[in-house]
Parts: structure tokens; C-alpha cells; sequence
């Protein structure tokens, strides 16, 4: 145990502060895409049985008035189907420009490094570690939430979609 945490904390430091960003924004962004897996496994049916119920009660269902209630229906459970949704989609195209960060950071310390010690090729190599190990971990968190925000936005769609489907105008 204590040997992974000496990796990490050496990968850490290799590659500056921003990494402990981009492994907050990657927490956060897997903590959300759970948070939806958690949402379709135990509390999307009692949304959809909710507004499904309060549909079914209604008298009729033909009116422009009954209509705009079940606009209204399906955009409720529709917020509640998305969610974090958004949010998610957003962590995934800020972890590569968190890694740009680093990139950026990364190149003035070897371009300091060339300044005051004259292109030392060993202080450059921290500079050069330094840019290049948050490009690629931003990358990868990118890329791990890519798949996540994918199979949530579809599984969002096809819900969505069900509901209103499901929703008839008959009666």
C-alpha cells in the first residue's frame, strides 16, 4: 500500500500542481456519472410511475390545457432524467485544457531552467516532465469521461424518449 502511494505522490510531483486539478475535476466528474448510474437503478421509476400516475388520473387528454400538462410532465422528468448530465459533459472538456495548463506551466519552468542555468539538460527534464505528464493525464481523464458522459447521455435519451412515448393522448 505504502508503495502506490509513493507512486502516485512521485507522479504527483512530477507533474505539478495542476494535476492535483485535474484529479479533483476527474473525481468530481466520476462521482456525478455514479451519482446518474445510482439515479437509473434506484429512483427513476418512481419519477416516471409519479408522472405517469398523475397523467393517468386525468379526465381527459385532448384538450390544448391537457396537452400543455404533459409538456409540462415530460419537461419535469425529463430535468430530473438529465441531471448532472451537463455538468458532466463540462468536467470532460475541462480536463484537457487542464492539462494545456500544465503544459504551459511546465515550459516556463524549462524555459527558466534554460534562462538561469544556460540549457542544463537535468533542470530541464523536470521542466519537461512537468508539461508533459499533465497534457496526457487530462487527456486520459478526458477520455475515461467521455465514455462515462456517453452511456449516460444515451441512456438519458432513450429514457426521455420512453416517457414521452409512454405518455398517451387517448380517452
Amino acid at each position: 500500500m505504502s508503495d502506490a502511494y509513493l507512486a502516485i505522490s512521485n507522479f504527483m510531483d512530477q507533474g505539478g500542481n495542476v494535476l492535483y486539478l485535474i484529479a479533483a475535476l476527474t473525481f468530481l466528474m466520476w462521482t456525478m456519472i455514479f451519482e446518474r448510474m445510482w439515479y437509473f437503478q434506484a429512483e427513476h421509476g418512481n419519477v416516471i410511475r409519479h408522472a405517469s400516475q398523475a397523467w393517468e388520473e386525468r379526465p381527459e387528454r385532448r384538450s390544448w390545457s391537457a396537452h400543455q400538462i404533459r409538456d409540462a410532465l415530460i419537461s419535469e422528468a425529463s430535468d430530473k432524467i438529465t441531471g448532472s448530465l451537463p455538468l458532466i459533459q463540462t468536467c470532460v472538456m475541462l480536463c484537457p485544457l487542464l492539462g494545456l495548463l500544465g503544459t504551459v506551466t511546465g515550459m516556463i519552468t524549462v524555459f527558466d531552467a534554460m534562462a538561469t542555468q544556460g540549457g542544463n539538460a537535468r533542470s530541464m527534464a523536470a521542466g519537461v516532465s512537468q508539461a508533459t505528464i499533465p497534457t496526457m493525464s487530462g487527456m486520459v481523464a478526458s477520455l475515461s469521461g467521455v465514455l462515462g458522459s456517453t452511456f449516460i447521455k444515451r441512456k438519458v435519451d432513450f429514457e426521455v424518449e420512453l416517457f414521452e412515448d409512454h405518455l398517451t393522448t387517448d380517452h
